[in-house]
């Protein structure tokens, strides 16, 4: 076959000269086969070329599938690396070498190249430096607590991050599910992509509070209106809604305190299909968050015609007849715990040249999404759930905690199975500052619900974040 054949990227200066001895005794004994090219003969052999760019990963499977991973080409007989997902896919463009370095000239006796008139020499100018917001303390940190939890509770994985509220800058975003970038092998595949943005799923009740936040900005509750739960089972059309806390009576904010899938359902009902339609997509449901990651999936919410019926409107406004990533769920949960604005969420930080010289990067100003009284409201009763209500486990002393527990089932060829997806989102603030955490346990095996699961991960997040000084309780 015509062209070139990459048989090693790696050999030493030893092998070298005796593979260019090789090659120059097959020459002679014309080994190579000729072949006619634009009416010129060529004769191609073994051909040994101090070529190519390669990449380290010293902290090896840490930030993975975040820092994504890159693939080998060949371009003019150089070997080079290209991104193929993660941050290295995302910063490509800025990571790639401005120009790449030559030395091309005659060798002598000993094999090195003769630094004449006739040698062409290029000087290497490198790609940007990425500078990230995440600290690896702290992210190795968070990785260990997932790593403990994925096998107490035998899940298929578990994903978590930290956002700072006002900023959008993620300081810190783990996976159980790892692989090296250096060695990538078989049993990696499935760990390669970022399930924080290419995995949509069917939130549950962590859409609750969302549901409940377009009611009041509409005016059409206050917290304090009374509805009817019917001691935990309602009909709906068909539908047969049920709940874990069996009550005749509650207060709208105790729907969401305690979780009410029927409280919930009928207060839905009060939101026109516009009102519902429009107002999640402000909330950035069926939107790309804006993370800088690669290949991040949308999610979808039903089409505004089927926002009409009584059904999807109780269904979605408890998480179920739509999906959402996980990064969708932290940006909209984020509007709680930023004055009813949203952020975009931010991996790096800056880029830099070699000689130190520091770029900004793009900056994505912030957009309300709810009023300020509307996002307190939600903020009071999110600290409810943590006070009294479904997440109690989150409880730290002397630091701000608020966040809704979702349980959800898994739909298989359109039937729900007894597999779910179990997730806290909220926030965690001191006097000073905010931060806004996610957890979501995929298909634990031994306990499902919540509060079970990813509300104890997200207490030792909010203990990891005092640990290490990001949070500074007030104890009195």
């Amino acid at each position: 076959k015509k062209g070139n054949v990459v048989l090693s990227y790696a050999i030493d200066q030893k092998r070298a000269n005796l593979l260019r001895e090789l090659a120059r005794k097959l020459y002679l004994m014309d080994v190579f086969i000729s072949y006619e090219s634009n009416k010129k003969i060529i004769k191609q052999g073994l051909s040994v070329i101090e070529s190519g760019e390669s990449r380290l990963y010293p902290y090896k499977d840490i930030l993975t599938p975040i820092v994504g991973y890159v693939k080998k080409y060949e371009e003019n007989e150089y070997t080079k690396i290209g991104g193929v997902k993660g941050i290295e896919r995302f910063y490509e463009e800025k990571l790639k070498p401005i120009q790449d370095g030559l030395i091309k000239g005659y060798r002598d006796i000993g094999g090195n190249i003769v630094l004449n008139k006739e040698a062409i020499v290029k000087r290497r100018i490198d790609g940007f430096n990425i500078h990230l917001n995440i600290s690896m303390l702290l992210q190795k940190n968070l990785e260990n607590i997932l790593d403990i939890y994925k096998k107490r509770l035998k899940a298929k994985e578990i994903i978590a991050a930290i956002m700072e509220s006002r900023t959008g800058k993620i300081i810190a975003i783990a996976s159980t599910n790892r692989f090296n970038p250096k060695k990538i092998r078989k049993k990696d595949y499935k760990s390669l992509n970022a399930s924080i943005i290419e995995y949509s799923f069917e939130p549950g009740s962590v859409m609750k509070p969302i549901t409940f936040a377009l009611l009041l900005e509409n005016s059409l509750i206050t917290p304090y209106d009374i509805v009817r739960t019917y001691k935990g089972r309602f009909k709906l059309g068909k539908k047969i809604i049920t709940d874990e806390h069996k009550k005749e009576w509650m207060s709208a904010e105790n729907v969401i305190v305690y979780s009410s899938n029927i409280g919930i359902a009928q207060l839905a009902q009060k939101l026109s299909h516009i009102q519902f339609f429009q107002g999640l997509k402000k909330f950035g449901f069926s939107k790309k968050s804006g993370i800088d990651l690669p290949y991040e999936h949308s999610g979808s919410i039903p089409p505004l015609s089927k926002l009409k019926s009584m059904t999807y409107k109780a269904t979605v406004g408890y998480g179920y007849g739509m999906k959402a990533t996980f990064m969708q769920l932290l940006k909209a949960y984020n509007v709680f715990n930023n004055n009813g604005k949203d952020v975009t969420p931010k991996i790096a930080n800056y880029i830099s040249l070699e000689s130190g010289k520091q770029f900004a990067l793009p900056r994505f100003f912030s957009k309300r999404v709810i009023s300020i009284s509307t996002a307190a409201t939600l903020n009071k009763i999110l600290t409810k759930v943590v006070e009294k209500g479904t997440a109690t486990a989150a409880k730290v002393e002397g630091v701000t905690l608020g966040g809704k527990t979702g349980t959800a089932h898994i739909a298989t060829r359109g039937k729900y199975v007894k597999r779910y997806n179990s997730s806290f989102f909220g926030f965690a603030n001191d006097e000073k500052n905010r931060y806004t955490i996610g957890v979501t346990v995929i298909e634990p095996k031994k306990v499902y619900f919540a509060s079970q699961t990813a509300v104890p991960i997200f207490k030792e997040i909010v203990e990891l974040l005092i640990d290490q000084e990001y949070l500074v309780p007030n104890i009195d």
